[in-house]
């Protein structure tokens, strides 16, 4: 089931996006961070269980950022992704949003939604601050993927 994420998701949020953090795969969340957050993320529970997780952050007056999109791996290639992605749009488009970009290693999938890749330096200035804590920082070696809405 999807639904919006709450108070009580943090510490879940936190093991599923920092198992994928421990291998490079993302950025770690601290649980302040995602409690600071959780009105951005849409979490898929399953009896109980938290499978998967997705947040979209306002970055600029008409931009959002697709970000912390993590799925349990006993649970991947199962469609919660894609699930999550389209209500991250349908989302972004109701707040008005005219763009909607992510930073990431999967590219293929990204794609199959319209998202088409960008040099890094198009996107705002500001969207570099999360990035300042990350060990690969400044060689990023993310994609960087924008779509119009």
């Amino acid at each position: 089931m999807l639904r919006k994420a709450t108070l009580a998701d943090t510490r879940k949020i936190q093991k599923l996006v920092n198992a994928y953090a421990s291998k490079g795969e993302m950025l770690s969340l601290s649980i302040s961070e995602i409690c600071e957050r959780i009105l951005e993320f849409i979490v898929w529970e399953e009896d109980g269980e938290l499978l998967g997780c997705c947040a979209m952050h306002p970055s600029w007056e008409d931009l959002v950022e697709l970000r912390s999109i993590a799925v349990a791996e006993h649970s991947s290639r199962h469609g919660i992704g894609k699930v999550m992605v389209e209500k991250v749009l349908e989302m972004s488009r109701e707040i008005g949003a005219k763009k909607i970009f992510l930073l990431t290693y999967k590219a293929d999938f990204f794609a199959k939604f319209g998202f088409e890749e960008v040099e890094k330096d198009t996107l705002p200035k500001k969207i570099w601050s999360d990035c300042l804590k990350c060990a690969k920082f400044p060689d990023c070696d993310e994609t960087a993927m924008a779509m119009e809405l």
